[in-house]
Formats: structure tokens, C-alpha cells, sequence
């Protein structure tokens, strides 16, 4: 195991997040950390990347290229999608009701401690794959890495393609208060996080015969855990309990996976 390179990556990852909490504070909005999401990840493929050009005692691989570009077309979507949406906008009512608790309780350190570097943390099991590729000291099967690379950009597909539906949904006046039932919404309610699940195993496949490959499944299990049973789909359908449109377009619409609706 590459322990220089690790120690790099943690320290990229405080390095980063705490220039994050520098803004969060300027702009007095902690909710500032989610635009970092996506970025970071660009951030420690291309770190990793170009340690290990310039590193010559190691070898690199095609598969680790293949890995950084998608982890970067990935990245830097997400990270132009929520930027633009969010960096105007007021702070995030789940980071508001984090103010509220920490009252007289050292805000600042608060935030720091709990958001921005528990986002660091977190960001690093994320990378795992990432990081088993570019702690690898064998190549990996081509089959593997171009069935990964399939199953990463078809999830490109479903996200990019069910945010951009959605924001085009919520800019036309009419849709104000409705349900998106359209595109490939009519077949999934929550394309996008659909699509999100699929990046990370698709990642995995590519990775997974690599030295330290069985690792990886940390990261697809951990986020497809979040998003099915956390804070992704239970959060965001429990504000819709009381919407009779939605529950009627939930009656006929898979819930997760992409399936044709009920009549």
C-alpha cells in the first residue's frame, strides 16, 4: 500500500474543504460545501494522476486514465450543475437548522468540525475506488474496464440527463407546484440518483481485480445505502406525503429502477 499517497490525498481533502469553509463563512452560508462535492473528486483523480507520472518508481496504467476521466466528466458536471443552482441562492434549511442547534455551542468550530471535514471524510471512503486504482501495482482485464466504463457513463446518462429535464421542468412558470412525469422521469422518479448508484458500481467493475480492488465496494454500497434508505429518496419523497399528484404519479412510477409504469 502507497501510505505517501494517502497521506496526500487526506491532506488535498482538509486542504479543500477548509478553503471551502473559508467562503462558507464570507458568504455566511454553510450550504456552500455541496457545490465542493463533485470538484473534489476531480480534485483527487487528477492528484492522483499526476503523482503517479511523476512518481518513477510506479507504473501507470490505462485503466487508472480511464478512471480520472470519467471521475472528471462526472465531477465537473455536478459541480457546474449545483454551483449554478446554488451559489446565489439562501442557505439550505438542513444547514440553517444546524445554526439553531449549535447556538452558544462554537458555531464556527462547529461547522468546521462536523460539515466540512466530516465531508472530507467522507469524500475519502467515496474515493475508494479511486484510490484502489491508483494504489494497484498490476493492470486490470480490458473486458473489465470497458464493461465499467459503460455501466459509469450510461449513469452519467440518467443524472446529467434527468437534471437537466428537471431544471428545464421547473423553469417554465406553468410546472410551478406540479410533479415532473416526463422523460425519464415517466420511468423512474429519481433518475438522477439512479444514475448516481450506477457511476459508483460502474467505477467498481473497472477496478475491482485490481491489488487492492476489494476495497472498493465501500464506496457503491455506501452510496446507494444513503440514497435508497437515508437521506436521498426517503428524505426528499417524505416532503411530498401530502401531495395527492405525487402520490398518484408514485403509484404507477418505479420508485428506483428505470421500468415501464403502471396503467
Amino acid at each position: 500500500m502507497n501510505w505517501q499517497y494517502l497521506v496526500g490525498v487526506v491532506i488535498l481533502l482538509i486542504i479543500y474543504f477548509s478553503v471551502f469553509f473559508v467562503i462558507a463563512q464570507i458568504k455566511n452560508n454553510n450550504s456552500i460545501v455541496d457545490i465542493g462535492w463533485g470538484l473534489g473528486f476531480v480534485l483527487v483523480s487528477w492528484f492522483s494522476l499526476i503523482y503517479t507520472i511523476l512518481n518513477p518508481n510506479l507504473t501507470l496504467y490505462l485503466f487508472q486514465i480511464v478512471v480520472t476521466v470519467l471521475v472528471t466528466l462526472w465531477g465537473l458536471r455536478l459541480f457546474l450543475y449545483i454551483g449554478i443552482r446554488n451559489f446565489k441562492k439562501p442557505e439550505d434549511y438542513r444547514y440553517v437548522e444546524m445554526r439553531e442547534k449549535w447556538k452558544g455551542k462554537n458555531p464556527q468550530v462547529q461547522a468546521f468540525l462536523r460539515v466540512f471535514m466530516a465531508q472530507a471524510g467522507f469524500m475519502f471512503l467515496i474515493s475508494f475506488p479511486i484510490l484502489a486504482a491508483y494504489t494497484s501495482t498490476k493492470d486490470v482485464p480490458l473486458a473489465l474496464v470497458i464493461i465499467g466504463a459503460i455501466i459509469t457513463l450510461t449513469g452519467l446518462f440518467f443524472e446529467g440527463v434527468g437534471d437537466y429535464q428537471l431544471r428545464q421542468f421547473i423553469k417554465k412558470a406553468e410546472n410551478k407546484g406540479k410533479i415532473m412525469q416526463s422523460g425519464l422521469w415517466k420511468y423512474t422518479r429519481h433518475p438522477n440518483y439512479f444514475g448516481e448508484t450506477l457511476i459508483w458500481w460502474g467505477l467498481l467493475v473497472i477496478v475491482v481485480l485490481s491489488t487492492y480492488g476489494y476495497l472498493a465496494p465501500v464506496s457503491p454500497l455506501l452510496i446507494t445505502y444513503l440514497l435508497l434508505f437515508v437521506s436521498g429518496i426517503p428524505l426528499l419523497e417524505k416532503r411530498y406525503k401530502d401531495n395527492p399528484e405525487f402520490q398518484a404519479y408514485a403509484a404507477k412510477t418505479s420508485v428506483f429502477f428505470p421500468w415501464v409504469p403502471k396503467k
